[in-house]
């Protein structure tokens, strides 16, 4: 598909200019290193929970997830019904510990708690983690360039690096999320138009249509095998997937860090909750694209899945709607790109340079080797993304199932350090190595499916890390100062608030928001009933 068409150039370049314009023009407001990483925590809520969503729901999610239901139906969507759940113990555990840190880093909580080991070592691999992220990410949204317009793949990958980059050198954060506002209305543009035009374009009404989906088992929500290696139940989505989503949203440097640019804890708190009442919405809206493509196109096999969208938007031929899709899914892929860009360097900076490198920098210079940083991580990624070129789409699947093992590691580190009075970090080290090399086990011996790999890895983590951390250091007398309930005890003998402007500032308080996302959750499941009695 070469024919990309004036006017889809126009579109699709007015959108790549706006957006270097605007890193250019908040670049302006980056003084020092912290401006870079949190801004000068004046960004209002809104914008940061449309960054969130716009970070996570990247160019994978605009063509695979009309591509997974396509192939296994509407119960896919129990895989993301969960935020609301994640959501409330994120806002409620996590947050506080790191916004009240006032540090960039997230992993300078394992540094208070544990020690710079634990630091040093989960720090590293999050950069790890992300170079195969990224990388995969640029390959993906090349790919889809090279369909559309006829760009060499390597080109593409070159294009999109250093738009991202540049961007996100010139304004830090607050490019990374303003940017992301812009690059989520036009994601919101392309899907919404896509699903009108397809609802157009049905042979039948859509009443009609459900009907005969229903028939065929493509629309039933609900799946309640037991069998561990079925991906989509409703036993990943509300057990498997909810502690994934804790440990995405809770200890994802590339997540949090943006909220740490709110104005307060409670701004945090409601940016993180709005992505929690969005989240469902938006997933019903790519999921039921990929069940209404299933009957537009007779249920017959593609190829390639992932390219149902763009097949669709080429055979309409909508004048401009190939630029709005092809700028939505370069927005899509950017608004992951330029924050894991930025929370690399964020990291690189304070958890590495800063520590072992240069540890009396002024903040201008910690400034500009961070932009230095976020250059090099761009260069870095670039690399594993040509490289995919070359090999097939299990390199993909698996590097996705690898990085999977060390979310359990993630929910094991922090889990025990909000926790438990007896954790350390010797222990803690030896539960994160055994949890990986259970997980290796489970993935080259057993059938079960990757949602349930956090769990799984996350319950032997914490095992092995609490029984060394007794047998090695023996009991404590008390809980840390950075635990919960440490937390809980420096307030009440300082005589602190425990609430700011109506909102829990202590870890471990529950705030009543928190309360009314957890009813939405059960709105949605109560939702998804009715929707499947009516069809």
């Amino acid at each position: 598909m070469t024919d990309f068409g004036s006017l889809n150039w126009l579109v699709l370049l007015t959108y790549i200019v706006g957006n270097i314009a605007l890193g250019f023009f908040l670049s302006k407001r980056v003084q020092t290193a912290q401006h870079y990483y949190i801004g000068q925590r004046t960004t209002p809520w809104w914008a940061i929970g449309v960054s969130v969503v716009a970070t996570y729901i990247g160019a994978l999610t605009f063509l695979g997830g009309p591509a997974w239901s396509y192939e296994e139906g509407f119960s896919v969507i129990f895989i993301h019904i969960n935020y609301p759940i994640a959501v409330a113990v994120v806002v409620s555990v996590f947050l506080p510990f790191f916004y009240n840190s006032g540090v960039a880093s997230i992993f300078d909580y394992l540094e208070n708690r544990f020690g710079l080991t634990s630091r040093t070592v989960m720090s590293g691999v999050f950069l790890l983690g992300n170079i195969a992220y990224s990388g995969i990410m640029l390959y993906t949204t090349a790919l889809v360039l090279e369909f559309i317009t006829g760009i060499d793949v390597v080109d593409a990958i070159l294009v999109v690096a250093v738009v991202a980059v540049t961007y996100t050198m010139l304004g830090g954060i607050s490019a990374v999320i303003w940017t992301d506002v812009i690059q989520a209305g036009v994601l919101l543009v392309g899907a919404l138009a896509t699903t009108v035009l397809l609802v157009g374009e049905l042979p039948e009404t859509l009443a009609v249509t459900l009907d005969a989906l229903d028939a065929q088992g493509k629309t039933n929500p609900f799946e309640f095998s037991m069998d561990p290696s079925k991906v989509a139940t409703i036993w990943t989505g509300i057990v498997a997937m909810s502690i994934y989503h804790v440990v995405v949203y809770g200890v994802n440097q590339m997540m949090v860090q943006r909220t740490l640019a709110a104005r307060s804890l409670g701004d945090a708190k409601k940016a993180y909750i709005s992505m929690g009442y969005a989240a469902f919405v938006i997933y019903v809206l790519f999921f039921g694209l990929g069940v209404l493509f299933y009957s537009y196109y007779g249920g017959r096999p593609f190829d390639n899945e992932n390219l149902i969208v763009l097949e669709f938007v080429a055979t309409i031929g909508f004048p401009g709607l190939m630029g709005v899709v092809t700028a939505a899914i370069v927005a899509a892929a950017m608004s992951s790109l330029d924050s894991s860009l930025n929370s690399m360097a964020t990291v690189t900076t304070l958890d590495f340079y800063e520590k072992f490198a240069k540890k009396d920098g002024t903040p201008e210079h910690y400034l500009k080797a961070t932009r230095w940083f976020t250059l090099g991580w761009a260069v870095v990624m670039v690399v594993p993304a040509i490289a995919f070129t070359k090999s097939g789409g299990s390199v993909l699947e698996v590097l996705s199932k690898v990085g999977s093992f060390f979310v359990g590691a993630k929910l094991a580190m922090f889990g025990l350090g909000f926790y438990s009075k007896h954790a350390s970090e010797r222990g803690l080290l030896i539960g994160v190595a055994v949890g990986f090399l259970a997980l290796w086990y489970v993935e080259a011996y057993m059938d079960v499916a990757w949602p349930w790999y956090c769990a799984l890895g996350g319950l032997v983590s914490t095992g092995v890390a609490w029984l060394s951390s007794v047998l090695l250091d023996g009991f404590q007398a008390e809980h840390h100062e950075y635990t919960v309930q440490g937390q809980k005890r420096k307030y009440a003998e300082r005589n602190l608030a425990m609430k700011q402007d109506g909102w829990y500032v202590v870890p471990g308080k529950v705030d009543r928001a928190s309360y009314l996302l957890l009813a939405y959750f059960v709105l949605c499941v109560i939702g998804l009933v009715i929707f499947q009695v009516l069809v």
